[in-house]
């Protein structure tokens, strides 16, 4: 797998912390998919490429727990996008999918979240110029940090036995 400085969320130099008290929290980075030709996109309500269903294979997620999680009740991640506004800056943002709830017992190092392809916005919602990711705490976090990013293949491998969150290899 290759991480691409520029398709991180939260890089592996710099984990999001997300021992936090209950809430939503957005990804260290937001990235831009408004550049063409090298240059930025300009302008009120400027879109970008669309990132999701191309050639195969298509882009995926990657959200990978590097800490374990203690505390709290659970974790959802949440992938949003969101068109320029009148000054190039970020929009609104707009969820376009949130994982199942995952509780803090199964928040494992290695454990991974958000295990798909790099989505479509839903219909109805434009393509948008910026990405971000958004965590979703309920309880008190006391303890765990995640990495995330765009990539091009995961390693991903058969599930181990009875912990289906943690890649395990082939029996």
């Amino acid at each position: 797998m290759i991480l691409d400085a520029l398709q991180m969320f939260d890089a592996p130099s710099a984990p999001k912390d997300l021992a936090q008290v209950a809430g939503t929290y957005a990804s260290t980075n937001v990235l831009d998919y408004g550049i063409i030709d090298g240059l930025p996109a300009e302008g009120a309500g400027t879109q970008s490429r669309d990132m999701g269903v191309g050639d195969r294979p298509a882009l995926k997620l990657l959200v990978q727990i590097t800490e374990a999680f203690a505390g709290g009740t659970s974790l959802q991640v949440a992938i949003q996008g969101a068109i320029s506004d009148a000054n190039g800056d970020p929009d609104t943002f707009v969820t376009w999918y949130t994982s199942p709830a995952v509780l803090t017992a199964a928040l494992l190092q290695g454990s991974r979240l958000l295990n798909i392809d790099f989505p479509r916005p839903p219909a109805g919602v434009a393509i948008p110029r910026f990405v971000r990711l958004a965590y979703i705490i309920v309880g008190t976090m006391t303890a765990g940090e995640v990495i995330a990013g765009v990539v091009l293949d995961r390693n991903d491998q058969a599930y181990s036995g009875t912990n289906s969150s943690v890649s395990g290899g082939y029996p």
